[in-house]
């Protein structure tokens, strides 16, 4: 494990004034207009907007899949703003586990095998260890040679929680994980998050339009039209399990006014 790794004075993510824009011939489209944000280690946060706000966009710069047109980008320490394919891919295989709405797994490979992938790929030794005990953490252990067809939905999706973990990544980021889960299942993945995050300090960041998901988290920050519009702590983070989810829309709606209303209410004046 490298010293940023230990150096809790280091924001895992530090971005500065970034700004995409996409040239569509004779028009050029921002799409994020701006953002500055710090993640420290250790914190479990929430990215929401609405459709077209920017955040998928913003997830892809933070995940390294794509980069900023102007800003500065720190993860882990490291200026990766203007870094090459080539080193943004072994970025993303050193500091960055990705968990997605629809797990991508290989269909006809192990659930330990899934595991040991970005292994393979990092040049790793002991794989097959660290992949059994990756799947262990997330109560998979009786499961290593299952196949994803022999798995249900929130078993997939801890096999692809434990092949973001097993790199030892500096930040997880989980787009919309609990999507394609029924109520159970989701709650059981995010009961797992929660753990890892408790017991092992993993920065998770979830990106979601679901309120609901983001009151188990510790901060919320909300995008609206490019630009941070709202970036708060969450008073009292929900402990998954612990809260049925209601079943009235409105219930949900809570945290969007607290976020929302203060720069609302300015506009207003």
């Amino acid at each position: 494990m490298n010293d940023l790794h230990t150096n809790n004075h280091v924001p895992v993510i530090d971005i500065l004034g970034i700004t995409k824009t996409y040239d569509m011939g004779k028009l050029k489209l921002d799409v994020l207009k701006g953002i500055s944000l710090q993640i420290q280690r250790g914190e479990i946060v929430s990215i929401m907007g609405p459709s077209g706000s920017g955040k998928s966009t913003l997830m892809n710069i933070l995940g390294a899949l794509d980069q900023p047109t102007t800003g500065a980008y720190n993860l882990d320490g490291e200026d990766i703003a203007k870094l090459s394919q080539v080193e943004l891919a072994r970025i993303r295989n050193r500091k960055i586990g990705f968990v997605f709405q629809s797990f991508n797994l290989l269909k006809r490979t192990s659930a330990q095998r899934q595991v040991e992938l970005p292994l393979i790929y990092a040049g790793s030794r002991d794989r097959a260890k660290k992949a059994r005990a990756a799947l262990e953490a997330v109560g998979l252990e009786d499961r290593l040679d299952h196949l994803p067809s022999e798995l249900s939905g929130g078993q997939q999706q801890r096999v692809a929680i434990a092949r973001a973990i097993v790199g030892d990544p500096s930040i997880i980021l989980a787009d919309e994980p609990t999507g394609n889960l029924d109520s159970k299942s989701g709650t059981e993945v995010m009961q797992i998050f929660q753990r890892l995050n408790r017991e092992q300090g993993i920065t998770t960041v979830f990106v979601t339009h679901d309120p609901w998901i983001a009151r188990h988290t510790q901060r919320v920050i909300m995008i609206r039209d490019g630009q941070i519009v709202a970036d708060q702590p969450v008073a009292e983070p929900l402990v998954a399990g612990e809260a049925e989810r209601p079943s009235e829309a409105e219930e949900l709606q809570g945290i969007f006014e607290a976020a929302y209303a203060p720069s609302e209410a300015g506009a207003a004046d």
